[in-house]
């Protein structure tokens, strides 16, 4: 069973991007945006995922990802609820940590910070780009955007 501890914040800056160690390029569809249960279709770059996410827990929820063939995800994306998504995502690595940056393609959405964590209480330090936390907050979740 696979569990995400995931911390979500609002970035204020773009300085992540000069930091940023690398950064990739995401398409991304919903097969499934039920509250209880998110499938996502997910190409990055060069590479496509399956995942299914249970129903968020304050910061914890289910998580289970596989790889599958671009060509089946490219298909499968032709299902998706609604316009798929398109994002770049920047690495950035701060205080020992590996933050995840999501800059919005083609839709008019915050740019979000993200940072996964062993467990909900780890303290970890805040990179100057990141402002209001919104872990939790249905309204700042991907499948939502």
């Amino acid at each position: 069973m696979g569990k995400e501890i995931e911390h979500k914040y609002l970035v204020v800056t773009d300085s992540y991007k000069s930091t940023a160690t690398e950064n990739h390029h995401i398409i991304q569809g919903y097969l499934s945006k039920d509250v209880e249960r998110t499938v996502r279709i997910r190409i990055i770059d060069n590479k496509a995922f399956l995942t299914i996410k249970g129903r968020n827990d304050g910061d914890t929820r289910l998580e289970f990802e596989y790889e599958i063939p671009v060509e089946d995800a490219r298909e499968m994306l032709i299902l998706s609820i609604g316009d798929y998504l398109e994002k770049r995502r920047w690495i950035v690595d701060y205080g020992g940590y590996r933050w995840e940056v999501d800059e919005f393609l083609n839709r008019n959405a915050p740019t979000i910070a993200e940072i996964e964590l062993p467990f909900s209480s780890h303290n970890y330090p805040l990179p100057p780009f990141v402002g209001e936390e919104v872990t939790g907050d249905p309204k700042y979740y991907n499948s939502n955007l």
